[in-house]
């Protein structure tokens, strides 16, 4: 018989996903299908998504409403949970108000990606259309503390490093978005592409839940894989990093994560930034 073709898998470099997919991705999972793994910028594979290249890829929520008829939401692997949102930075010292509330209409403020969830926060939470450019994640807090932008949205690493380069948090959009619901923020998921049938859609995301269990029980195995990829190489940025965004919900999003991303997109839907009627399909 022949061997298997692998199947197309793709996240982010960064630790959260890393270490879910390390595992898999790396041969330590008996009895795993084969994979073909892919690791980009998340806003790059909100992308790709478009052309349905992966038959596994890691998306911002923000994204999914745009991709609902390529692909549906597997219930682990994701990226959701409490105190983990993204941050509105500015540089330390005067010149940029220092509240989201009298941040400037036309201040020049630097994202991950127009497609990203932290995007969508932002624009639930003011209000309003911000004057935005778009940076890869990694170059905005550099970008804020060179004056080339009055303001960053960071996400990721960036969210324990930005202090060490004299910037300071104006707005924690998860600490805004759990304050108005009182639910979880769902930050980004693992999509399963419509061609794979529901059975092995299902195997798959039992899959995810076994590579992250595997990391669980041994660490020292998969970091090495970890580390090759952060864009911090502090081990204490990469532990926090981990600590934060790997959680319970990481093995399954639950009715209570389903009910939070169904919150996020009828809030959307409500201020036209998605289409009306947008609910999450999970498989």
């Amino acid at each position: 018989m022949p061997a298997a073709e692998p199947l197309s898998l793709a996240y982010s470099p960064c630790p959260n996903d890393t270490y879910i997919f390390a595992a898999w991705a790396t041969g330590l999972l008996d009895g795993a299908p084969p994979v073909r793994v892919s690791l980009d910028d998340v806003e790059t594979l909100n992308d790709a998504a478009f052309g349905a290249r992966y038959a596994l890829t890691k998306i911002s929520y923000g994204a999914i409403p745009l991709l609902g008829d390529r692909y549906r939401i597997l219930r682990s692997g994701g990226a959701l949970g409490r105190g983990c949102g993204p941050l509105l930075v500015v540089r330390g010292g005067g010149g940029v108000p220092g509240t989201l509330s009298s941040l400037a209409r036309d201040a020049r403020i630097a994202i991950p990606g127009t497609m990203t969830t932290a995007y969508l926060l932002l624009r639930l939470a003011l209000g309003y259309q911000p004057n935005v450019t778009v940076l890869r994640f990694d170059r905005i807090v550099d970008a804020v503390a060179s004056g080339a932008v009055d303001a960053g949205l960071i996400i990721h690493e960036s969210r324990f490093t930005y202090g060490a380069q004299g910037l300071r948090c104006i707005a924690d959009l998860g600490e805004w978005w759990e304050h108005e619901t009182g639910r979880p923020i769902p930050l980004g998921a693992i999509l399963v592409r419509r061609d794979v049938p529901d059975d092995a859609a299902r195997a798959l995301g039992a899959t995810v839940r076994a590579s992250l269990a595997y990391a669980r029980a041994h660490e020292a195995e998969v970091s090495p894989y970890i580390r090759e990829y952060s864009q911090e190489l502090d081990p204490t940025v990469i532990r926090a990093h981990i600590d934060l965004y790997v959680n319970g919900y990481s093995d399954d999003v639950g009715a209570d994560g389903i009910a939070a991303v169904d919150e996020l997109f009828v809030r959307a839907s409500r201020g036209g930034l998605i289409p009306s009627g947008t609910r999450p399909d999970f498989v």
